[in-house]
């Protein structure tokens, strides 16, 4: 039988790049997408408004979780951060739901999560085991990945903790603007510890961790740590701008809001792909600076 697996946020980076790469494979792939399906690789559904047919899903491998409004949206008001939390909550537990309904017949649910789990923890070395931390971020993937483990009893459950992608799409889209115009420099004090990973390595991890059929928490993140310095200047020598101008902390911090500043900017996590690598994943870019200079 050919393989099938579901899809939900393929509209973005992630999602749009696996479903590609899982389509060339020859692979049937089936997106979930909120406005009228345009052909038969769609199906529509309304997270939050009711509830998906557990036949859509039925027969898959697997489904990949990917849907949530972006974390890289700012400033995160008191606003933002409610969709931020409504959209994963919501998206997860309308499949989970139908999952539940398959019973052992259900597939296996590959669902997002983020490093931003751990929040900030200088000085230590953070894998799957580590606890989870206290910043906004931090309790949103708490909140989020225990949404995902509602499925458990039925059906083996994986948590995509995944770092920022360094792709022109992705991290380094705010970046690429503020090196171009040659005023990019230390964010923060610049030596936090950045945990990130390329694009081409987030969606062969997603594919390992489907045809492993790993379970459990699982660190998407590149093998070598990297600072936001080491990334910034890594840039910067591609694009041949100079990188020196800081932005202070506690200016993030009134422009962009607090939680944002303090979960994604200046948070230090060197986390560490303790999973991937028992389990024989070989990165194909190792280093940040390879990842970068794959981007741009």
């Amino acid at each position: 039988m050919a393989r099938r697996i579901v899809i939900s946020g393929a509209s973005g980076l992630i999602g749009g790049a696996l479903a590609s790469a899982l389509r060339a494979d020859g692979i049937d792939v089936l997106t979930l997408v909120r406005r009228p399906p345009r052909d038969a690789t769609e199906s529509q559904w309304a997270p939050g408004e009711r509830e998906l047919d557990p036949d859509v899903i039925a027969g898959a491998e697997a489904v990949v979780a990917l849907g949530g409004a972006s974390v890289g949206r700012l400033p995160w008001t008191p606003r933002y951060k409610e969709e931020l939390v409504d959209s994963r909550l919501k998206s997860t537990r309308t499949l989970t739901t139908a999952l539940r309904a398959l019973r052992q017949d259900a597939p296996a649910l590959i669902s997002a999560s983020a490093v931003g789990y751990y929040g900030s923890a200088p000085g230590e070395q953070l894998t799957e085991d580590s606890p989870a931390g206290d910043t906004f971020l931090a309790e949103l993937c708490v909140q989020w990945e225990a949404e995902a483990r509602r499925a458990e009893d039925q059906t083996r459950v994986a948590l995509l903790r995944t770092a920022p992608v360094i792709h022109r799409q992705g991290v380094l889209k705010p970046l690429i603007q503020l090196t171009r115009f040659g005023v990019a420099g230390p964010i923060g004090r610049g030596t936090q510890i950045w945990p990130w990973m390329s694009l081409e390595d987030e969606v062969r991890a997603i594919r390992h961790i489907i045809d492993q059929k790993i379970a459990g928490p699982v660190n998407l993140t590149g093998p070598t740590p990297a600072t936001a310095n080491d990334i910034g200047r890594a840039l910067a020598r591609e694009m041949h701008r100079p990188f020196w101008i800081p932005a202070p902390a506690f200016a993030l911090r009134l422009v962009l809001s607090a939680a944002a500043t303090d979960s994604l900017l200046v948070s230090d996590a060197d986390v560490r792909p303790a999973v991937l690598e028992k389990t024989g994943f070989v990165f194909t870019h190792p280093t940040a600076a390879e990842a970068v200079a794959s981007a741009v």
